[in-house]
């Protein structure tokens, strides 16, 4: 919900009443956690079970692939940094948009639009953040 909150904020577009993000995808959007998986209602409780080598390699080849916009929310995602090439990549970097840390810096760092410019100074299209107000999904 904060992530929606920011992003009203910052382009102005409304919260929608889902978590579908196949348009952000569809655009090249990658939601990467460091750790893939946690037992419900333990944060962190997969760490040091192999997925930090997964999530590493695959900033890594992004990073060396180049025109990325990575947008490193907290502590955790700020400790990947050393493996982004940032003569080759944007990084933007804030708090993270967690309840517990939302209002030390997440709020207010305009990542969409941020990205956006970034992504048009490197000669690429913006993202259309908005998300469609319904889902319909064929299971």
């Amino acid at each position: 919900m904060n992530i929606y909150q920011e992003l009203q904020s910052d382009l102005g577009i409304a919260p929608v009443h889902h978590g579908y993000l196949k348009s952000w995808a569809e655009q090249g959007v990658l939601l990467l956690n460091a750790v893939l998986t946690v037992r419900a209602h333990q944060a962190n409780s997969h760490r040091g079970k192999g997925w930090e080598d997964l999530t590493d390699a695959a900033i890594k080849a992004l990073s060396a692939r180049g025109g990325v916009v990575f947008i490193l929310w907290g502590r955790s995602a700020q400790n990947k940094r050393p493996f982004i090439d940032e003569g080759k990549n944007v990084v933007i970097a804030s708090a993270h948009p967690s309840p517990l840390s939302a209002y030390r810096g997440f709020f207010g760092s305009k990542p969409f639009s941020r990205t956006n410019a970034a992504l048009v100074q490197m000669g690429e299209q913006p993202i259309n953040w908005q998300l469609p107000k319904h889902v319909e999904r064929a299971d």
